[in-house]
C-alpha cells in the first residue's frame, strides 16, 4: 500500500465543519494530514484531484445482502462492487437473511466477508426475535458481544406491544438501539400501494399512510416507558415526521433515517404498474415527499441510507400486487441525494453530513470523518458530472431500481477503502 496525496480538491468534513481548497496526505492507510498548505512530501504518490470534491466515504446504515441465503440475488462480493462505485465505504447489513441474523457466530461471518473484499466495512446489525419472526427474544447480549451495531426484524415490525417493551429494555443494557420498520402490519397486510386516487384507479389493494404514524406513535411511548434508544427506518410520511419531531423535542432518545425514493420520487412512480418502484414502505403522496425533504433539512432526519434491497427477475415480473417491494439504491444513493443538494433544498455539508458522520454516529462507528488518524476512508465526487441510471448497466448483481432512466448531476470519481483505491470512474 503506497503513501499518496491528492492536491487540488474541495475538502467537506462534516463531522469537523471542514470545507476548504487544499490536500490530503495518506500515509499507511491513515489519513496523515489534512487541509490547506500541508506541503509534498519526498516519496509521496501525487494526485490531482482536478478541483473535485473529497470527503470521507459513505456510511449506509440500511443494506440487504444476499448473503446468507440470498446470493442469487447479491453476495457481499457484488454489493461491495456497487458501494464502492457509489462512493460508500462502509455498510450495516440487515440481518433478515437465511438463516437471520441471530446467532453471534453469523455476525463474526457477516464482518469478516466485507473485510474479504477489501472494499468495505460489513457492520452487521443483529435480530431482535429469533428467526426474525416477532416472537421469542435474540440472545442481544451475546450478538452484541460478537460486534452487532443495533438490532431489528429488518423489513419486518416488530408488532407486539410487549416483544418491543423488553427489546428496547434488554438492548438498553448493552448500549445498543432497536431499529423499527414503522409499519402496523395489520394494516399493511396484503396492500401493494399507498392508499388514495391512484390505488383505487389501478385497483391496487392498498395501505394506510397512517400505518407508519400508528406505529412510531406506539413505540415512541415504549421507549418513553423504557428509557431505550430507538430509531425508525426510511421514514415516509410527514405525519410520522411530525411525531418524531415533537418526540425530540421533549429529549427522548429517538433517531431516524429516510431513503431516496422517498424524497425524489411519489407514488405517480408506479405509474401503469412499475414493479420496479413497488417498495416497502410504498411511495408516498406527492405532500409526504415534501414533508420528508423539510425534515432533512431540519434536522429531524439524521441520516440517509440507501435500503438497498436486491431482487431478481422473477422477483418483479409478476402482478404488482404479488411483486416483492424493494428496489437496489447503493450506486444511486449519493446521486440521487445531490439533486436535492442542486434544487437548493439543503446544503452540500448537509448532504455530506446525512450520508456519513450522521450514519456513522448511529452505527457508534469512527467512519465518517477527515479527522488526522483515522481510516483513510475516502470518496471523490465530481459534483457536476452529470449521468443516467441505466438499469442493466448498474454496478452489483441486482438490477431491480426504481431510478431507472433518471438523469443526474454528481458522481463519484474515486472511491479509496483504507488507502487502497477500490473505485476509479472510466
Amino acid at each position: 500500500m503506497s503513501d499518496f496525496i491528492i492536491e487540488n480538491v474541495r475538502l467537506i468534513d462534516a463531522s469537523s465543519g471542514l470545507d476548504q481548497q487544499g490536500a490530503l496526505l495518506v500515509r499507511k492507510g491513515l489519513i496523515a494530514d489534512v487541509g490547506a498548505g500541508i506541503g509534498r512530501p519526498e516519496g509521496v504518490a501525487v494526485l490531482d484531484g482536478k478541483g473535485a470534491i473529497l470527503c470521507p466515504g459513505l456510511v449506509d446504515m440500511r443494506v440487504e445482502l444476499g448473503e446468507p441465503g440470498g446470493e442469487f440475488r447479491e453476495t457481499v462480493a457484488s454489493a461491495a462492487m456497487a458501494a464502492s462505485a457509489g462512493g460508500i465505504t462502509t455498510v450495516a447489513a440487515l440481518p433478515d437473511s437465511k438463516p437471520a441474523i441471530d446467532d453471534p457466530a453469523l455476525v463474526q461471518l457477516l464482518r469478516a466477508r466485507g473485510e474479504a473484499t477489501g472494499q468495505i466495512t460489513v457492520l452487521p446489525y443483529g435480530a431482535v426475535t429469533r428467526g426474525c419472526q416477532g416472537e421469542e427474544l435474540a440472545e442481544i447480549g451475546l450478538l452484541r458481544e460478537a460486534g452487532a451495531v443495533g438490532f431489528t426484524d429488518g423489513a419486518k415490525a416488530i408488532a407486539s406491544s410487549r416483544t418491543m417493551r423488553l427489546a428496547l429494555s434488554y438492548a438498553a443494557g448493552f448500549g445498543a438501539r432497536i431499529i423499527q420498520h414503522a409499519e402496523d402490519p395489520e394494516l399493511a397486510r396484503g396492500g401493494a400501494a399507498t392508499q388514495g386516487e391512484l390505488a383505487t384507479r389501478l385497483g391496487l389493494p392498498s395501505i394506510p399512510a397512517a400505518a407508519e404514524a400508528i406505529m412510531v406513535a406506539r413505540d415512541i411511548r415504549l421507549a418513553e416507558l423504557t428509557g431505550g434508544a430507538l430509531h425508525f427506518a426510511h421514514i415516509s410520511t410527514g405525519e410520522a415526521l411530525a411525531l418524531i419531531r415533537a418526540a425530540k423535542a421533549r429529549g427522548l432518545a429517538i433517531t431516524c433515517d429516510t431513503a431516496p425514493p422517498y424524497f425524489d420520487l411519489n407514488e405517480t412512480a408506479i405509474g401503469e404498474f412499475r414493479t420496479f418502484a413497488k417498495l416497502s414502505p410504498p411511495l408516498r403522496a406527492e405532500a409526504d415527499r415534501r414533508a420528508v425533504v423539510e425534515a432533512l433539512a431540519d434536522g429531524t432526519i439524521d441520516a440517509i441510507a440507501s435500503d438497498h434491497q436486491p431482487r431478481d427477475a422473477d422477483d418483479k415480473r409478476l402482478p404488482f400486487a404479488q411483486a416483492a417491494p424493494g428496489g437496489i439504491g447503493l450506486a444511486t444513493l449519493l446521486g440521487v441525494t445531490l439533486a436535492q443538494v442542486h434544487g437548493g433544498q439543503f446544503s452540500l455539508m448537509r448532504a455530506i453530513e446525512l450520508l456519513s458522520c450522521g450514519p456513522a454516529k448511529l452505527l457508534d462507528s469512527a467512519a465518517g470523518t477527515l479527522a488526522k488518524g483515522a481510516v483513510a476512508d475516502l470518496c471523490l465526487l465530481d459534483l457536476e458530472r452529470a449521468w443516467q441510471v441505466n438499469v442493466g448497466s448498474l454496478p452489483g448483481k441486482a438490477q431491480n431500481s426504481p431510478f431507472d432512466g433518471r438523469a443526474l448531476e454528481g458522481r463519484v470519481v474515486g472511491t479509496w477503502k483504507a488507502g487502497r483505491r477500490v473505485y476509479e470512474s472510466k
